[in-house]
């Protein structure tokens, strides 16, 4: 499936979903909302009418009086009314009074007359002080034509407190199903439309987003068979950004400047090297004195030495580099690394005069990743350390934990670092020369200590102690 598909795909399953759930919640609340709202309505009409009915059922002539005479020219009436469209053209209540007892004493149908109405909710309810209302079939057992009844109070009109009766007002549900039905149906025919202008805008956003992407994947195919080709058009946004990066992308894997710059750096490390070793050697064909031959042959073993180690160190920061993500993960002990580190070191440290102070970090300190990459790392900065350090001099390496972060501290006793390679010292081939003996290294070292942070989610840098001295700091987040 293209990605194009799945965007729209994915884009118009949610609005769907949503659209199609909210139309439920909507048309389910339709019917219960229009009854409640009629229920309401009832509820100001039973008491209106049962305080016109008092004097009637008070003097006994609630069949023949007043009121009964009113409410039977009421229903009589055509109200010629449109309502949304509905027409209407009778008046569908039905009134029914009892005494305080329960007994129907009023009908306007003229049905139930005499009838104990007192078990019925809306009357028992009322009788005993409280709002009473049901909605009971027509006929029992028929729950799709069904009334709505409403009772209110009908007290003495002498005292207004004296309950002699209850009037009960009833209207069928029936009489309201077709707005109910007119609203479910405007509710979903809004709601396709909805989903068809969802479906619409699905498709033109999906258009606009494959535009984009159909392009850097055509830049990326030409760019990938040599063609020639114009980067992709500017956008401001994510897209445009992944644009501008896969055109910096290709000049510098395209330029020349990179890889003549490192082939140069390369080949200016190699020339002394090999300079060397080619002088000792044709010196050494020569009739020479054996203190004057063995002195060559220690320095073509020390160039041959500087070159190897070139090399190896090259090929290492090659290989971090070259994945650009850790291949292996583990849990890292970071007092038991620290600990075989400074036992593999103490020889070489004991012959060079220097001491290393371990202090430990706090118990169960532990990091996320490639153990061997941490241990070379540390190593060279140990090395680095050990480079600059005077004779009798020391170095510490410590181990601090806060706020989710490692910091793994070399400190030495050497010169410092010079204030204008503070910012070089991370370029490859980059190095100072030592102290004791003027030489320099590869140049490789920090470059490796650098890439090995990035791969842990860490950074790395060297800056100059109060005292004299550098620092070397390796941050890594903690497990």
């Amino acid at each position: 499936m293209r990605l194009g598909l799945k965007l729209f795909l994915g884009f118009f399953l949610i609005v769907g979903i949503a659209a199609f759930f909210v139309m439920r919640v909507f048309v389910n609340e339709i019917k219960p909302g229009v009854r409640q709202a009629m229920e309401s309505t009832l509820v100001d009409a039973a008491n209106v009418l049962a305080q016109l009915a008092a004097d009637d059922l008070k003097a006994g002539t609630i069949n023949g009086g007043r009121f009964a005479s009113q409410v039977a020219l009421a229903q009589q009436r055509d109200p010629k009314a449109l309502v949304w469209s509905f027409p209407k053209r009778s008046v569908d209540y039905r009134v029914t009074i009892t005494d305080a007892r329960g007994i129907v004493v009023y009908d306007s149908r003229g049905r139930d007359l005499g009838r104990d109405n007192s078990r019925w909710n809306d009357v028992y309810r009322t009788l005993r002080g409280e709002y009473g209302a049901r909605s009971s079939p027509v006929q029992p057992g028929d729950d799709h034509n069904t009334v709505m009844h409403v009772a209110a109070p009908v007290f003495d009109p002498d005292d207004g407190r004296t309950l002699i009766g209850v009037l009960t007002l009833a209207q069928p549900n029936q009489s309201i199903e077709p707005f109910i039905t007119a609203s479910q149906r405007a509710i979903m025919q809004r709601g396709a439309w909805l989903i068809g202008l969802s479906a619409l805008i699905g498709i033109l956003i999906t258009a606009w987003l494959m535009r984009g992407i159909g392009g850097l994947n055509r830049y990326a195919q030409a760019v990938s068979a040599g063609e020639p080709v114009p980067p992709p058009r500017p956008r401001r946004d994510e897209i445009g950004d992944l644009g501008r990066a896969l055109e910096t992308m290709r000049r510098k894997l395209e330029g020349k400047a990179y890889v003549e710059q490192y082939v140069q750096s390369l080949t200016h490390e190699m020339k002394s090297p090999l300079a060397a070793i080619r002088g000792a050697a044709e010196l050494l064909q020569e009739p020479l004195p054996e203190t004057e031959r063995a002195r060559f042959a220690r320095s073509i073993v020390e160039q041959q030495q500087r070159l190897t180690g070139t090399i190896d160190k090259l090929l290492a920061l090659a290989e971090v580099e070259q994945h650009g993500w850790l291949q292996r993960r583990e849990m890292v002990d970071v007092d038991a690394l620290c600990r075989e580190l400074a036992a593999e070191f103490a020889p070489r440290l004991q012959h060079a005069g220097l001491q290393l102070q371990w202090v430990s970090p706090p118990a169960n300190v532990q990091v996320r990743g490639d153990a061997w990459l941490l241990r070379q790392a540390l190593s060279n900065l140990l090395e680095n350390a050990m480079a600059f350090s005077p004779a009798g001099g020391r170095i510490a390496l410590s181990a601090q934990a806060s706020d989710g972060r490692l910091s793994l501290v070399i400190e030495d006793e050497g010169p410092g670092v010079p204030d204008y390679a503070l910012g070089k010292v991370f370029d490859r081939f980059y190095s100072l020369a030592r102290p004791g003996s003027g030489q320099r290294s590869s140049g490789l070292g920090l470059p490796f200590v650098r890439e090995v942070a990035r791969l842990h989610g860490g950074t790395a840098r060297l800056e100059n102690r109060e005292t004299p001295g550098a620092r070397a700091l390796l941050e890594l987040p903690l497990a």
